[in-house]
């Protein structure tokens, strides 16, 4: 089948009821592509509670006569939106999977030929997947023809039987970095596509983690429920977190030039006192330079309310004088740095060990002490708390948890007073995406096992046997 001259195209991503934040991934791809590749392009936040009736109803009403082209990113591995792709595809529609983990959610889990329980993949639910950079969806869009897809970088296509054609995508160019249409996002209100009006964005300083630029092999522990029957450790190669799927999926490729973040910070709208809207500084280790980037922004006449991090716990002591340097420059220009999140993950040093963190329980305690004398010394310019909007990375439950470490941790709790600000309301359950280091893992604990895990999706329920004779 030929397609010509397509004029329309919306990316469905997964987002939360109620929320006002943008979608930096979907929102800016959005703007790659209108801008090259002459098709109007929409980023759509589809929620849970979202009626998939109500969807289809408005994707009808926008495409009107032309065939649907719907692309797919930043689906926080939502079965239902596989789903709702799958049934879009099967209706007529040309269905793209883009964004974080596009190609290994798209050929599915390693092996899952020979072990029937694991991951399929997600290719029947698409017409063709593409990893990596925007522009490259340009090439597709301007001619998706069979014939020229051999020539396009990045894209992942379903041979049946014989599997997936995965082409090299190509590196990053910063030429398509430096714009983002923040008015592209939409929500669905009575079958109709409404503008969504966004109060917070982001900005990308940095791709990747320079954590994961970090390969070396780890032992990590058998699960506490198995232990009695199998005490050896799983010896597997890491790049960062072991539970990090972003370290799989981006590596580490480096932070962009300043001018390419001072143009995203333009693109951002202003808020109701005519400085730009709050957002979130996409750079694990972003201090050293943040005191250069307030000053460019102070002399080029950005007006900024607020500056977001998300920062290990070592590398936010390491930039203790930059920050300071950073909160001095703050309170000169009438705006806030604001801490808010970082990954502690856990207060018991051998699970530290198992997810592969590169810090100790000390270092986190360090981090804390110095987040709440900086909260002292600049209360107006710095945030860190929980009662300030932070969430920082807890994880519990895990498969390591024992008596001794429930022990430590919640000692370590009360000593320090963590429960007060730094806790979040819930902690998150250990996730295990299927093509994380800790995938590997699961798998080798259920080769030497003999057991099943159940899937949900992309994910391994590492607290679910499957009972014999299913899946």
């Amino acid at each position: 089948m030929k397609y010509q001259n397509i004029k329309k195209m919306v990316i469905i991503a997964s987002y939360f009821k109620g929320e006002t934040y943008g979608l930096l991934g979907p929102q800016m791809a959005a703007t790659v592509i209108q801008e090259n590749a002459s098709c109007e392009c929409i980023v759509v936040g589809v929620a849970r509670e979202d009626s998939p009736a109500a969807l289809k109803e408005a994707l009808a009403a926008y495409f009107g006569e032309e065939r649907a082209v719907i692309g797919f990113s930043s689906l926080s591995a939502r079965p239902d939106l596989f789903a709702l792709a799958g049934e879009l595809k099967d209706e007529g529609a040309f269905t793209l999977l883009a964004g974080p983990q596009a190609d290994v959610d798209y050929m599915g889990e390693v092996r899952y030929d020979a072990w029937p329980h694991r991951f399929k993949g997600v290719s029947d639910s698409f017409s063709l997947a593409l990893h990596g950079p925007a522009e490259q969806a340009t090439d597709l869009l301007k001619n998706p023809d069979r014939g020229h897809r051999q020539q396009i970088s990045g894209l992942l296509v379903s041979n049946g039987a014989s599997g997936v054609i995965h082409h090299p995508r190509k590196s990053w160019d910063e030429r398509f970095l430096g714009r983002v249409n923040w008015d592209n996002i939409y929500r669905v209100e009575g079958g109709t596509f409404v503008p969504h009006r966004i109060r917070t964005g982001q900005v990308l300083q940095q791709i990747g983690c320079p954590h994961a630029a970090r390969e070396r092999w780890v032992e990590v522990d058998w699960p506490q429920t198995l232990a009695r029957r199998n005490r050896q450790a799983v010896r597997i190669l890491l790049k960062g977190c072991s539970f990090c799927d972003v370290a799989v999926d981006k590596g580490f490729y480096g932070a962009l030039r300043l001018g390419t973040v001072l143009n995203q910070i333009r693109c951002l709208p202003k808020g109701p006192d005519g400085r730009k809207i709050p957002f979130e500084l996409i750079n694990e280790n972003a201090l050293p330079s943040l005191p250069r980037l307030l000053q460019e922004a102070a002399e080029t006449g950005l007006r900024l309310s607020q500056i977001t991090l998300t920062l290990r716990a070592d590398w936010f002591l390491r930039g203790e004088h930059s920050l300071r340097e950073a909160l001095g420059l703050a309170r000169a220009m009438g705006m806030r740095i604001h801490l808010g999140s970082v990954g502690f993950e856990s207060f018991d040093n051998a699970i530290l060990r198992n997810l592969n963190k590169g810090l100790c329980v000390e270092t986190n305690l360090e981090a804390i002490a110095l987040m709440r004398r900086l909260k002292e010394e600049f209360p107006d310019e710095w945030g860190y708390a929980r009662g300030e909007g932070a969430i920082h990375g807890f994880i519990h439950p895990t498969p390591w948890d024992t008596d001794e470490t429930r022990t430590n941790i919640q000692s370590v709790i009360e000593n320090h007073g963590l429960a007060a600000d730094i806790l979040p309301d819930h902690s998150i359950p250990l996730i295990i995406h299927h093509a994380s280091g800790l995938g590997d893992w699961i798998r080798e604990v259920e080769a030497r096992e003999g057991i099943r895990y159940s899937r949900l999706g992309a994910i391994i329920e590492w607290w679910q046997e499957m009972e014999e004779g299913s899946g």
